[in-house]
């Protein structure tokens, strides 16, 4: 089974997280299909925007940290996990010039709360949550601080990182975190209602609009995503509520 699978709309494409064994947690296998997936998305005319879900209702539970543990991931070529790969997706999240919809079904939680950053729309469930709760685990948040650094405001970063506990969707709506909230059963319809709306006008257009977003942008990634020497990862266990 792939670990990402990719469906096509009629102006758009809809990128899955697919580990749902695992609530769709994350291993460099399956940021380096999501990037596999953005640049083939970027050179189509015919795609206006890119959406952004989990299989099965559940959008990202985080890193897979027993298979992080374990130093295992086996969609990589050696079985082995390559931690460069999760930051490469970031970087290519950074500078992608297509539109990027969240579709947040249920919960992000920590490397998966980067993802709802990282986009440019989201629509969440009424009983869907984000976490970023790192602070747990002794861990940084290198991907989640710099994506807040982007979107928000270093007290609302503090709010999130420093507590490490569920922001429910209305509270995330009062941050200015997501830009609306659906029944749970409509999330996914909804986001495909905003992906039409942009397949409607003019071709590029969307381009267009996204590249002007990203050009206010520092130009260099690496000022925006910095490399992080913390492990604590690798001795943690998952976060609680």
């Amino acid at each position: 089974m792939a670990v990402v699978e990719v469906e096509h709309g009629a102006s758009w494409i809809e990128i899955i997280l697919n580990r749902p064994e695992r609530r769709n947690a994350l291993v460099p296998s399956m940021a380096a299909a999501v990037i596999k997936a953005l640049e083939e998305a970027q050179r189509s005319d015919a795609i206006s925007s890119i959406l952004l879900r989990g299989a099965d209702g559940c959008f990202c539970s985080g890193i897979d940290l027993k298979a992080l543990q374990a130093n295992e991931d086996p969609g990589s070529q050696d079985g082995k996990w390559h931690q460069a790969e999760i930051r490469a997706l970031h970087l290519a999240l950074y500078a992608c010039n297509k539109p990027l919809v969240c579709v947040l079904e249920k919960y992000a939680i920590n490397a998966g709360a980067a993802l709802v950053f990282a986009s440019d729309l989201v629509v969440a469930g009424e009983s869907a949550f984000l976490q970023v709760g790192e602070v747990q685990q002794g861990a940084d948040i290198p991907m989640n601080a710099a994506w807040l650094n982007l979107k928000s405001t270093e007290m609302v970063t503090a709010r999130l990182a420093l507590l490490g506990d569920r922001i429910g969707a209305q509270a995330l709506l009062e941050l200015g975190l997501l830009h609306e909230i659906v029944k749970d059963e409509d999330v996914g319809s909804t986001a495909r209602a905003w992906a039409a709306r942009m397949g409607s006008f003019p071709k590029g257009a969307t381009t267009v609009i996204t590249e002007r977003l990203r050009g206010f942008r520092p130009r260099d990634p690496d000022q925006v995503f910095p490399m992080s020497t913390n492990n604590a990862l690798m001795s943690a266990s998952q976060v609680k509520g």
